[in-house]
């Protein structure tokens, strides 16, 4: 397991770095999209190679589309060269055809990178993103977010209610 990080302590919060968001997502198309939201996380992070990266996430989605459903899309991968998990949190104003099982389009995209070694600490995160997700509230909150700052407090305050 990865050093200083318990299973029972993930809080997505902490996973989520206001540098990691980006709230006005440009591109079009899901394999662009992709690029767009590994660049958030690639300057600012260790990664080195973000073609590579957004080569394993395509992967990935050819396994079956990430997109869960009600706006929500969460890519996610495990790689090798990282030592702990990032979360990447992306909005799309117009939406993205994104292959979403309902067939609409997705507008947030919570994208996961995950140590390659670390399986239990992947599936648990993505299971503490699929809870929050599921509550159709704070789904339509965070769509309409305009700052960083807003999605702290309300993914924080779901997390206090529903630990």
């Amino acid at each position: 397991m990865t050093k200083g990080i318990k299973h029972s302590d993930i809080k997505l919060p902490d996973l989520l770095k206001e540098k990691y968001i980006e709230l006005d997502l440009k591109e079009k198309e899901k394999t662009k999209l992709i690029a767009e939201l590994v660049d958030i996380v690639v300057k600012p992070s260790r990664i080195k190679d973000g073609k590579v990266l957004s080569k394993a996430i395509l992967e990935r989605e050819k396994l079956g589309s990430t997109a869960i459903g009600n706006g929500i899309a969460i890519p996610h991968v495990k790689i090798r060269g990282i030592k702990k998990p990032l979360l990447i949190l992306g909005k799309s104003a117009e939406g993205v055809d994104f292959d979403s099982l309902d067939g609409e389009k997705t507008y947030l995209f919570f994208m996961l990178i995950s140590p390659q070694k670390e399986i239990g600490l992947h599936l648990k995160i993505l299971a503490k993103i699929s809870h929050l997700v599921k509550d159709k509230f704070v789904v339509e909150r965070l769509k309409k977010i305009k700052e960083k700052h807003e999605i702290f407090e309300i993914i924080s305050g779901f997390e206090r209610f529903f630990k």
